[in-house]
């Protein structure tokens, strides 16, 4: 069995990262997504083992001591880390699964699977972003600052990306995310390993 693809989500806060992956989850099969360990607490609706694994930071500190994650990284005081043991198992049953990290995260992926797809999420406008993270209404002006400035520092990682999705229309991003999954899937090598053809071909 041919091993799953790895896809990894990028996008400032406001882009509309979260909705979009729940879109592509819902439009298309055989691709898991990895929920992630978080050390901060949970906001209004979201739900442990749903939305995030949340642990302590003792926890947290233990699981990076046993080399428990793929990738983790300290984001706006709390910690975030993918499990490595979800993740492999996973791909080696050649399912495909969705990471949904900061530029941090998906540097440390790139690094331990040069063949994983990128994918960064940008919003249409500098303004339309501002305009999305004030109308959460949970930010106050000095956190918005600092997210600001951090999407000005996540934006110039871009080129380290494989594509570029921007979300001017919400059902049109979610269509170009689900067209980089297929494509890849349409790719030489996994049509012939999942349908046999390698093998028939080397021994006719």
């Amino acid at each position: 069995m041919e091993q799953g693809k790895l896809f990894v989500i990028s996008a400032p806060s406001g882009v509309g990262k979260t909705t979009l992956c729940r879109r592509l989850l819902e439009q298309i099969s055989g691709i898991s997504f990895s929920i992630s360990y978080t050390t901060r607490n949970p906001r209004q609706g979201e739900f442990d083992g749903i939305d995030y694994h949340f642990v302590t930071q003792n926890r947290f500190e233990e699981m990076v001591s046993a080399d428990a994650f793929l990738e983790w990284a300290r984001v706006y005081g709390n910690f975030y880390g993918t499990s490595k043991s979800e993740v492999l198992s996973r791909l080696e049953m050649g399912e495909d699964v969705l990471l949904d990290i900061d530029v941090q995260g998906a540097r440390q992926v790139r690094r331990l699977f040069p063949e994983a797809i990128l994918i960064f999420l940008l919003p249409p406008s500098w303004s339309v972003l501002e305009a999305r993270l004030r109308d959460r209404g949970s930010e106050d002006s000095s956190r918005l600052k600092l997210r600001m400035a951090n999407a000005k520092s996540e934006l110039e990682a871009m080129h380290e990306y494989d594509f570029v999705v921007i979300n001017d229309d919400l059902s049109r991003a979610a269509e170009d995310l689900k067209s980089i999954v297929i494509a890849h899937r349409c790719r030489t090598p996994r049509i012939l390993a999942r349908q046999g053809l390698i093998q028939a071909l080397e021994s006719s």
